[in-house]
């Protein structure tokens, strides 16, 4: 086994809201997908820190940026426009590879779709790039 994970065997799962990890399908169609998780900041400064600010880590966030073809009648493809469609949320699962394999992680939870860009490129697929946000965390999954 390598000592390295390559972003190919990723994966995406995708589900009603609310669904179990168990019940979600694999989202085939998405490429190029970026994970961010960032927290906000409260400045905790105390005269007893020696001259130093300090800092606190506030309420977290995470976005999950991907490509997708444009492919009417994908499942997948289908919950994302749905959901973006009607302001409500999916459940997604954006692990580091299958949900029954050893060692992958990641976050799951409701995700509210926030862009839905479609680009025509003329000598390239359709494509729509996808912002998905998390509207309600639900845990960081690490298959054992």
């Amino acid at each position: 086994m390598a000592d390295f994970l390559l972003g190919m065997n990723a994966k995406i799962y995708q589900g009603a809201a609310d669904a179990a990890l168990s019940t979600l399908t694999e989202m085939s169609n998405v490429r190029d997908v970026t994970l961010t998780m960032e927290a906000g900041e409260a400045d905790v400064t105390t005269r007893a820190n020696s001259g130093w600010r300090a800092t606190a880590p506030t309420l977290r966030e995470c976005t999950a940026e991907f490509e997708m073809l444009w492919k009417p009648g994908d499942a997948g493809f289908d919950a994302i426009k749905t959901a973006f469609l009607s302001a409500g949320t999916l459940r997604l699962a954006i692990l580091t590879g299958e949900k029954a394999t050893t060692g992958s992680e990641g976050p799951l939870g409701n995700f509210s779709i926030t862009n839905f860009s479609r680009s025509e490129p003329l000598e390239e697929g359709v494509t729509v790039s996808v912002t998905a946000k998390l509207a309600k965390f639900d845990s960081w999954v690490e298959v054992a």
